[in-house]
């Protein structure tokens, strides 16, 4: 009964000394996450210090926001990776890219190789406001094409909270999931918190990350975990040790 009233962890202390982050966006000046190699460097030493052992860089490329090209991303890390060592920051990092699936992504998975997490993983995300119209044909087109979706923050699309069976039919689809941590400390509200919650406990969620773009996302992991599901959250997290590199 006791273990019923036991706290909840803060979210930082369930990184422990050997996560994996697959989502981030600390390369300077390339998104909207880091806009200058500074704070390209206090979040990269922030990350060190939730005990992150390495982590995987993913720009945005969407061609109609942020028209980013692997090669550009390339040399920006790179330079960065440069800069960072002259500054004792040795964690090691890699860079990947964050692919927003519109009609243009398809014709660009086709002509070109894309940037991956690890061997045929590769990170899609899709509007906030409503899902691709031929989000499907996307999808089976790209394992096709021979990589797998890993779906970034399957949470935050709220057209789907609505309707939950579409997470079913995502997966379905061949779709891994990845939950943003900071939406089960409330970063991004009271709803994506619980759909969050919902996924966690349906075991649907097969990889983790922070999405870190700023300061305000690294005082979050301060935060204490708003979730009940703490054993299948930590299973989460574990899994990103596939991507060790």
């Amino acid at each position: 009964m006791l273990s019923f009233f036991k706290p909840k962890p803060v979210l930082k202390d369930l990184l422990a000394d050997s996560f994996i982050d697959i989502h981030s966006h600390i390369l300077p000046g390339i998104d909207d996450g880091a806009k200058n190699i500074q704070d390209t460097i206090n979040l990269t030493k922030s990350l060190e210090g939730f005990g992150i052992s390495q982590f995987v860089t993913t720009p945005h490329i969407s061609h109609y926001i942020w028209d980013n090209t692997p090669q550009t991303i390339l040399n920006t890390y790179t330079e960065t990776k440069q800069l960072l060592e002259r500054e004792n920051i040795n964690t090691p990092f890699k860079a990947a890219a964050e692919y927003f699936m519109d009609d243009w992504f398809e014709k660009h998975f086709r002509d070109e190789k894309l940037l991956t997490l690890k061997d045929n993983y590769v990170l899609v995300e899709m509007s906030y406001m409503n899902a691709p119209l031929e989000l499907y044909k996307i999808l089976f087109d790209l394992q096709v094409a021979g990589y797998i979706p890993v779906l970034a923050h399957p949470e935050r699309y709220v057209f789907y909270h609505s309707n939950f069976n579409e997470y079913d039919k995502l997966k379905r689809a061949g779709c891994k999931f990845q939950l943003n941590l900071l939406s089960i400390v409330g970063y991004y509200g009271g709803e994506i918190t619980k759909i969050a919650e919902e996924l966690l406990k349906k075991g649907m969620y097969d990889f983790g990350g922070t999405d870190i773009h700023h300061v305000k996302h690294i005082r979050a992991f301060y935060e204490k975990v708003n979730s009940r599901n703490i054993s299948n959250l930590k299973e989460v997290i574990a899994n990103n040790s596939f991507f060790k590199f």
